[in-house]
């Protein structure tokens, strides 16, 4: 038998692979990645900060930890130069691979802005535990010096996050955002509302409805201009503006892409044998509900379940069920079940209060509940909209 391979060791790739040996204890498995291969949880990345934790405190397990607990041949360092999958080939640095089964598990790439300034290109993103080293490393102050100051571009779930996690660990902290209020792509208006006053009570200083328009050193500072005309200092400038599925391996081997590589609800790209999921995947949503990239860690996990599944035999659909996102904010903890993209536009939301909890619910044009959230979250709340929202499916 050829092997299965895995290309990427972040949470996806790992994943797939741990409910794969839970089903076939024997059968060949390679891991192959283009860093250390160590293992990591990377929602940690942006609520790292105000627990100290430095990148190595972040990595579980190293690559030949994680070689012995998969039974498996883990190749780091390893680039991948081709996918051929008629031939059913993966030609890397290290040598050209036969395969049985292929899953893509790459990721996804930090989306770049393009700004004016001669420090533009200084602009840091944090999209992996090595991006984390650098970022931990150029903010941290010497002993007595004040703590430096970061402006982050981008409020959406990471900017937020990332915000709240370094005001907490003592650094001033400018946020950044055409919108007129944090998070307005997922939350409702009420909650984007609590979100922004918390964020500014714990020091926060946001910069909305506008955008950087130029970055440029001035000393040993950098001057931020915003399109408003308005211009501060800093010390550090993090983009979290997005991420954009890693299509370069797919277009090269001609799999249908489009936002991502489009799976159907197996999992299975447009070639036999060739699976995708995690950040660089475009799931088939139940229902005729069209496709979307799902960067969020349910989808993930039951993609690996239930690839691993088809891998050995016993064709499993992935069950995309409702579940929400946790928003790692401390000021104001947040979930969210934002609604389906295609009736995103459409319908409308619904908030009400109840003692200090904010709950919201999306209903489409029909009436019909769709989405939801709520803050503060605890298990309790989540489950009862979870309820909510399934019975009247």
């Amino acid at each position: 038998m050829k092997p299965i391979i895995i290309i990427g060791a972040g949470m996806a790739g790992y994943t797939v692979a741990r409910e794969f040996r839970k089903l076939d204890k024997t059968s060949a498995l390679i891991v192959i990645t283009g860093d250390s291969g160590g293992s990591y949880a990377k929602p940690m990345l942006s609520n790292a900060i105000a627990q100290r934790k430095q990148a190595a405190q972040l990595v579980n397990q190293s690559a030949t930890q994680m070689a012995e607990q998969l039974n498996a041949t883990i190749l780091p360092r390893t680039r991948v130069d081709n996918i051929d999958s008629a031939a059913k080939t993966v030609t890397t640095s290290a040598g050209t691979f036969d395969y049985e089964k292929l899953v893509l598990a790459v990721g996804a790439q930090a989306i770049r802005l393009t700004i004016a300034g001669d420090a533009a290109q200084d602009v840091l993103s944090v999209n992996h535990v090595d991006d984390y080293a650098i970022f931990r490393d150029k903010i941290s102050s010497p002993e007595g010096q004040p703590a430096a100051h970061v402006t982050i571009l981008g409020a959406g779930l990471i900017g937020c996050e990332f915000a709240d996690d370094l005001a907490g660990g003592g650094h001033a902290v400018t946020l950044i955002d055409p919108s007129l209020l944090p998070l307005a792509a997922l939350a409702a208006p009420a909650l984007s509302t609590g979100l922004k006053s918390a964020l500014e009570n714990r020091g926060v200083k946001l910069e909305l409805g506008t955008t950087a328009a130029s970055i440029d050193h001035d000393g040993a500072r950098l001057k931020v201009t915003l399109a408003n005309g308005a211009s501060f200092h800093t010390d550090l400038v993090l983009s979290a503006v997005g991420l954009r599925p890693d299509l370069r391996l797919a277009q090269a081997a001609q799999l249908t892409c489009a936002r991502g590589i489009v799976i159907d609800t197996f999992g299975q790209t447009s070639a036999t044998d060739v699976f995708a999921l995690g950040d660089c995947a475009e799931y088939t949503l139940p229902d005729n509900g069209g496709s979307q990239p799902m960067p969020y860690i349910a989808p993930l996990m039951s993609a690996a379940r239930a690839i691993a599944r088809t891998m050995t035999g016993e064709p499993t659909a992935i069950d995309l069920k409702p579940a929400p996102v946790i928003v790692k904010t401390p000021s104001f903890p947040l979930a969210l079940l934002p609604p389906p993209i295609n009736v995103a536009k459409t319908g409308s939301w619904h908030a009400q209060e109840d003692g200090a909890k904010i709950i919201c619910r999306y209903y489409d044009e029909q009436g019909l509940m769709c989405g939801f959230g709520v803050a503060p979250q605890d298990a309790a709340s989540r489950q009862l909209l979870i309820a909510e929202l399934g019975s009247l499916r």
